[in-house]
């Protein structure tokens, strides 16, 4: 499994384990969103601590689960971004629409 999820009071985390969040696993990152929405957690957290590199296809499920939780009233947050990441997701200017922190701690308290 490529992504862990650990379920808290009101919210979930979903830790990535995959170098690269790119088009051979962007649909199971999607999937396991889906899972957790379906669950009705509307707040979730993305940890991409391990990650180095995003492609669009992993920007697109990283934009879905933005849009499933706010059309759920809920947050979305993503946490642990190295510097390709990041740059990755200013270049697309999609830190303008998603909700970042540096830690995981960090993103834990914005969603409390």
């Amino acid at each position: 499994m490529n992504f862990k999820v650990l379920n808290k009071a009101d919210y979930s985390i979903i830790s990535s384990a995959v170098d690269k969040l790119n088009l051979s696993n962007a649909s199971e990152l999607k999937s396991t969103i889906l899972e957790i929405n379906k669950a009705n957690v509307s707040n979730i957290i993305i940890d991409l601590k391990a990650t180095s590199y995003c492609d669009s296809s992993g920007l697109s499920a990283l934009l879905s689960a933005n849009r499933l939780c706010k059309n759920s009233n809920g947050q979305f947050i993503l946490t642990g971004l190295n510097a390709n990441v990041k740059k990755m997701i200013e270049i697309a200017q999609l830190h303008r629409v998603l909700s970042i922190t540096e830690t995981l701690e960090e993103a834990e308290q914005e969603i409390q």
